[in-house]
């Protein structure tokens, strides 16, 4: 009755959130593309209880900051310092359950919202004239040391289950589908066992302006929404299969550029987190 309760929360309701300068940092650790000073080839992290003192913290600026105008979080990115497995570089959270720690995280099963009202007001272009595109939301899978024993992996990491992208004024979600829908439980831990989907365009353009975005997970649902107007479900046999991995959210600025002198600025307002 609890968990049926809570669904019709989840998916029918929408969560009221709080402003930009209440913004709640206490589990989330954020990654910049600057070189840490005890090992300048890793980007720079700083994390719970010393994120919380973001604003005195010289190292995270001008990449991370809050806008003295109008009290935003500001990411901001450029072609630097990239994290291992990828060739961009991020100004992003990284949602921490237990703050600090890396190793406590979150199954569809037991579910997960993620709501904030963010603004791209700031992005370069291309040769052709295209803005550079930004993700902006993600929800990323993370094996436990036992799944990593099992395949033989050296890292906890797995594949983003979701990635919501700013993308030429649009809102476009792509997510992860198995290559073969007949892989046993242990292929699917392997990385190379998903591929992308064919990705989906919001109707609705938002240019540089507010937007929110909200992203709910339950049992076998994804459901990710635009300004409370128009909603994409995702459902079936790569949901279903993906529940056997551990999540975390992350929002902010992975910047999709590596043009010399590209950048973008992502401005986040309002952003909140809830587990049942």
């Amino acid at each position: 009755m609890i968990k049926q309760l809570y669904l019709l929360i989840l998916f029918i309701l929408p969560l009221a959130f709080v402003k930009a300068q209440d913004i709640d940092l206490s589990n989330w650790k954020v990654t910049i593309p600057a070189s840490r000073p005890d090992d300048p080839s890793k980007p720079l992290e700083v994390a719970p209880p010393d994120i919380l003192d973001f604003e005195s913290n010289e190292a995270l600026k001008p990449y991370f900051y809050k806008d003295p105008k109008d009290g935003a979080l500001v990411f901001y990115a450029n072609p630097a310092k990239t994290t291992r497995n990828t060739k961009y570089s991020r100004s992003e959270l990284r949602e921490q359950m237990e703050p600090g720690n890396n190793n406590v995280n979150w199954t569809f099963a037991q579910g997960g919202v993620m709501r904030g009202t963010l603004s791209v007001p700031e992005v370069s272009k291309d040769k052709k004239g295209e803005f550079h595109r930004v993700i902006i939301m993600q929800i990323h899978g993370r094996l436990t040391n036992e799944q990593r024993d099992l395949i033989g992996e050296d890292d906890n990491n797995a594949p983003p289950i979701l990635k919501i992208y700013w993308d030429n004024g649009k809102v476009r979600v792509k997510t992860k589908v198995l290559k073969d829908a007949n892989s046993s439980d242990v292929e699917i831990l392997h990385e190379q066992a998903w591929g992308d989907d064919k990705g989906r365009n919001f109707e609705e353009v938002v240019d540089h302006h507010k937007f929110t975005l909200e992203v709910k997970v339950a049992d076998g649902i994804m459901a990710i929404s635009l300004n409370d107007k128009e909603t994409f479900y995702y459902y079936g046999n790569d949901i279903n299969k993906w529940g056997v991995f551990e999540n975390y959210f992350k929002a902010g600025n992975y910047f999709q550029s590596r043009d010399p002198g590209s950048f973008a600025k992502v401005k986040y307002y309002q952003l909140e987190v809830t587990h049942p």
